[in-house]
């Protein structure tokens, strides 16, 4: 890391804890650097996409979870997911205990909230964005965190989810990757708050946009 971007990260241990900055593949990668780097791991990536905010019902996420994981090898896949421990990166506690290896792609924007990387992630990549993810603005392009993750996965399985997973599911069955999308609602009363903050209408759905976009080809 050069000075000046040290400077501007808040402190937290992934910055300066030498096992912790470890974990880091790089502060600010472009898709092709993640591209390479899964490419090395000689393992072929599922990635979870979902909620970044907590779930209705967690419990019925991380049992998904398992069952999908059970199907694979932890010696011949890795899970991947977005890095941070909320919503559907509650699962990474459970796919380490299962064995597998995990690496986490998010945005560099989270470089301000190091205190919520999962302590679970093997191997972080953060992908010089100044977006979250999803498409571009006026565009039908991904924003790069997004491409990443397209680009690095080989199995998409999506529980849930907004405009980002939405985006990046549709993205995964553009190319013809194996997609599989199981329905789950945002927490009830987190979508209340939000609405309020934003000075919206209380919502009268909590399935989410991929929900809409993604159930009627799911493969379940």
């Amino acid at each position: 890391m050069n000075k000046s971007f040290v400077e501007g990260l808040k402190p937290s241990r992934l910055f300066t804890d030498p096992e912790e900055m470890r974990r880091v593949v790089g502060w600010t990668m472009k898709a092709e650097d993640a591209f390479l780097f899964f490419k090395k791991l000689q393992k072929r990536a599922i990635s979870l996409f979902g909620y970044s905010s907590p779930y209705e019902d967690e419990g019925s996420m991380l049992k998904i979870v398992r069952e999908e994981l059970s199907r694979f090898s932890p010696e011949t896949h890795l899970v991947n997911i977005g890095a941070t421990m909320g919503g559907i990166g509650a699962a990474y506690p459970l796919a380490k205990s299962m064995g597998f290896l995990t690496t986490g792609i998010v945005s560099s924007l989270a470089t301000q909230y190091a205190d919520q990387v999962s302590a679970d992630v093997a191997h972080i990549c953060f992908i010089a964005d100044t977006s979250w993810g999803g498409k571009l603005p006026n565009s039908d392009a991904l924003a790069p965190t997004s491409q990443a993750m397209v680009a690095c996965t080989d199995i998409f399985i999506g529980i849930g989810g907004g405009e980002i997973t939405r985006d990046e599911l549709r993205a995964g069955q553009a190319l013809g990757k194996p997609v599989t999308f199981h329905p789950a609602e945002v927490n009830h009363e987190w979508a209340r708050k939000r609405a309020e903050k934003n000075n919206q209408p209380p919502p009268t759905s909590f399935w989410g946009p991929a929900h809409a976009a993604l159930i009627g080809n799911s493969e379940k």
